[in-house]
């Protein structure tokens, strides 16, 4: 099985895909971008992507949100994985060496308050992993890396630190998407996007749809359109199948007020977090 991811051995998205598919009989495939990811997935250069959406901390993963408008993959399924953060540096080198970290933006926004009160830089890169890897590549003894501990493992680092995110419940969920729908499970989520008139009471009215019918939503996200300032799309979660009874009514009768309407895909739901 082929499954890419955004980033090199050892980030967290490979991380998600090992802890959902297993080691064994997976092959990852390492992109640069999120749309790579995307790409490959859509056109079936691999049998599935994963992709972050949105963290516990940090909120939503804006261009995965993007991404999901205008792509013709599915979304087939989803992953909470609980994040752990760890300082890695070169062996030997000690963290009162430490003048510079690299990491991925996410994680260094949730590791803001460790970084503060180290009173060194934090510099952006594309990846957690990656950040490790060019620290190993460059021997860089006075710079660490925000990532996992496996990405540690990988590249022969040393962890100078573990747990240093700021909020101990530190989760992200990936979405998993192909280019063929998932198959019918008991417990499923579908999500969706869709516009609406600029109109008064326009989304209390969708979304009352969904409340008529008892539907339990779980999410909802809100993007520019681009097209026209201040109207936006509006990205939502709701358990169900799309294809059952009342879900399918409830999207009917939403399809009837939206300017638009894309359903995403229905899959199962992962398992709640502990």
């Amino acid at each position: 099985m082929r499954v890419a991811f955004q980033g090199e051995q050892g980030a967290y998205s490979e991380e998600a895909i090992y802890s959902h598919f297993g080691e064994k009989d997976v092959e990852t495939t390492p992109c640069k971008t999120i749309r790579e990811v995307f790409n490959l997935a859509e056109v079936g250069d691999v049998d599935y992507g994963v992709v972050p959406i949105e963290n516990s901390i940090e909120g939503s993963i804006y261009e995965t949100y993007d991404l999901l408008l205008t792509t013709s993959a599915r979304v087939v399924g989803e992953i909470i994985l609980r994040i752990v953060h760890c300082l890695v540096a070169l062996p030997g080198v000690s963290i009162r060496d430490i003048r510079r970290i690299y990491s991925h933006p996410q994680a260094l926004a949730q590791c803001r308050g460790f970084i503060t009160s180290l009173g060194v830089d934090a510099i952006t890169t594309y990846d957690t992993a990656g950040s490790v890897r060019m620290i190993k590549e460059r021997q860089l003894r006075d710079s660490a890396a925000i990532a996992s501990e496996r990405a540690a493992r990988i590249y022969g680092m040393d962890i100078l630190a573990k747990e240093i995110e700021d909020y101990g419940r530190n989760y992200t969920r990936f979405l998993i998407i192909s280019r063929y729908e998932a198959k019918r499970t008991d417990k499923m989520k579908t999500s969706i996007i869709f516009s609406l008139p600029h109109v008064p009471g326009s989304l209390y009215n969708a979304l009352g749809e969904f409340a008529k019918r008892g539907i339990n939503l779980t999410k909802i996200e809100s993007r520019p359109t681009r097209q026209r300032p201040w109207e936006y799309y509006f990205f939502l979660d709701f358990e169900g199948n799309h294809e059952d009874e009342p879900y399918k009514e409830a999207l009917r009768e939403l399809a009837k007020r939206a300017i638009f309407l894309k359903v995403l895909g229905s899959y199962p739901r992962a398992a709640s977090i502990p």
